[in-house]
């Protein structure tokens, strides 16, 4: 692969990981209610769902979903109400100043938001349509075609893993400089949610 042709792409991933989206709203929610240690599971769970989306675009099944708008509408439903769903549960949490990783059950929380960081960002249609259309702008038919998916995949994967932390860093700080934020986190970070998967549903297909 070109050099060039690695630069274009590497920025353009940048310009579009720059947007906030629903998976980042999850994980800037997490790290106002609990702090930077839900980095932990947070990030790990949005690189894989990262991985998985990637992956299946370029297996074909964004393709699928580009064919048929009945299953793109409906894989958009459920992860919009999966989006819902999470942001009531957020809102209801209670919210500690002490903060909720000193409990005992914050192990089966921290299993939780890997599963939630996961699920949000693997199950979006339009992240698989976007990899499915974005990617074979960067390839060279005339080379390897798999050395030049690997290269592509983990160029985004290190990038979007970046940025997520990036996003988890700036939360916690804002947690940690006006603790009082606190009491507020999880309604705020539950409207978000609620939002995001409303919008998801709003917004016409692309």
């Amino acid at each position: 692969m070109a050099l060039e042709v690695w630069l274009a792409f590497a920025f353009a991933s940048l310009v579009l990981l720059a947007i906030p989206g629903p998976t980042v709203l999850l994980v800037v929610s997490y790290a106002l209610a609990r702090g930077r240690s839900s980095a932990w599971a947070t990030v790990p769970g949005v690189t894989l769902g990262d991985f998985t989306a990637i992956t299946a675009s370029l297996l074909g099944a964004g393709a699928l979903l580009q064919a048929s708008a009945t299953l793109f509408t409906i894989l958009k439903l459920v992860g919009a109400a999966y989006l819902i769903w999470l942001g009531i549960q957020t809102w209801r949490a209670p919210s500690s100043l002490n903060g909720l990783n000193n409990k005992p059950g914050a192990a089966a929380g921290s299993g939780r938001m890997f599963r939630n960081a996961y699920v949000v960002t693997a199950l979006n249609p339009k992240s698989i349509l976007f990899f499915v259309t974005f990617v074979p702008q960067f390839i060279d038919p005339a080379r390897p075609l798999l050395m030049q998916f690997v290269i592509l995949e983990a160029t985004f994967l290190v990038l979007a893993t970046l940025n997520i932390i990036l996003w988890a860093l700036m939360a916690s700080e804002i947690r940690a400089r006006w603790p009082a934020t606190l009491r507020h986190a999880n309604r705020i970070g539950g409207v978000f949610l609620i939002a995001a998967g409303i919008l998801s549903v709003a917004l016409r297909r692309a």
